[in-house]
């Protein structure tokens, strides 16, 4: 089955907390159900992603690690 991406984000070269408050701002712009892709060099967002979902409801679908970068999907659920 294919996924829609309805909006990526870059947040490569940005280090905590700004890979999440820009995840937290890119969420606020989709409605319930839409998909967010975010490409990361921070390792610190393996942990803070995951968490951020669990904390706000929102499921995380995937979380990929190719070389220095993290590739993450999200459904807005709330």
């Amino acid at each position: 089955m294919t996924q829609t991406i309805h909006m990526k984000l870059d947040a490569r070269g940005l280090s905590c907390p700004l890979p999440i408050l820009k995840t937290k701002k890119a969420l606020s712009q989709l409605n319930q159900g839409e998909l967010l892709e975010i490409i990361s060099s921070d390792q610190g967002s393996l942990k803070d992603l995951s968490s951020f979902c669990d904390q706000m409801g929102h499921e995380l679908i995937s979380s990929i690690t190719h070389d220095d970068e993290f590739t993450f999907i999200v459904k807005k659920i709330s």
